[in-house]
């Protein structure tokens, strides 16, 4: 698959779709790759150019093993951009991915056509259980997280009905790199992003998992109170890692919100 080399980083992307229409630019959940976004995909096909990339340490983009922020990963996705000639886009992130675009679209507002954030927060506490998470990481590796952490990424429901899926984020979650997820866990523990949300100005789409117990429909609330054009939609019968377990309709409420402001109608 493709790289690109951004701040001496180099990073997996996919970039498809036709040459000449708006690009849709997709940021990942903590410990999964830009594989997630798959069944979502579909949504936006014919209408939309879309930018897949893995987060750096995760899938096959590269990282450093030093202390990060979350302004850091935003200028990743800033020079992918850059990389592709692309002055602005549509930013789309669920959770560590939602944080990405949440610190893009407020420090540099004209690159962002809209934001949608999904499943995600603008604060995460404690610092130290992210502290926790990322020396389990480092010396256990990320097996020894997948658990715990499925658990919470998808219903009870979901997972037996659709095993074949829960099994391919499994996979890739495990084979996540331990320094890459490590950096990545200082880069949440340390963030906070609510003095940034008044300076997001972008048409703002929040979508949260009604049954999420990571980042519940509260902190979405919290991310439309804190930025005036973001409108929030909940889905039933989903946890943490949405855009998988309700591709469908995170897609078609994506689509939509695309749509409208598309036409002008935002």
């Amino acid at each position: 698959m493709p790289q690109i080399t951004v701040r001496g980083l180099a990073f997996r992307y996919v970039l498809e779709g036709p040459e000449d229409a708006p690009v849709v630019a997709f940021s990942n959940s903590l410990g999964a790759t830009l594989d997630m976004w798959d069944a979502l995909l579909p949504a936006l096909a014919g209408r939309f150019r879309t930018l897949r990339y893995d987060t750096r340490g995760h899938g096959s983009s590269e990282t450093h093993d030093r202390p990060t922020e979350i302004a850091d990963l935003a200028g990743d996705l800033a020079g992918l951009l850059d990389g592709f000639g692309i002055a602005r886009a549509h930013l789309v992130g669920l959770s560590l991915g939602g944080m990405i675009v949440q610190a893009l679209a407020s420090a540099e507002p004209a690159r962002c056509a809209s934001a949608t954030l999904m499943a995600t927060a603008a604060h995460l506490p404690s610092a130290q259980s992210w502290n926790e998470r990322a020396e389990t990481a480092r010396m256990q590796g990320t097996g020894a997280l997948v658990d715990a952490t499925l658990a919470r990424w998808f219903t009870p429901a979901f997972a037996e009905r659709s095993p074949e899926a829960v099994r391919s984020v499994r996979e890739r979650f495990v084979a996540c790199d331990p320094v890459g997820y490590a950096v990545c866990c200082g880069v949440i523990g340390r963030m906070d992003l609510r003095p940034a949300l008044s300076a997001i100005t972008a048409p703002t789409l929040v979508m949260a998992g009604r049954d999420d117990p990571s980042t519940p429909p509260a902190m979405a609330e919290a991310l439309c109170a804190g930025i005036a054009e973001a409108e929030l939609v909940v889905l039933p019968r989903a946890a943490h890692l949405l855009a998988v377990e309700r591709a469908d309709a995170a897609g078609r409420y994506l689509r939509a919100f695309l749509d409208r402001i598309e036409a002008g109608g935002a």
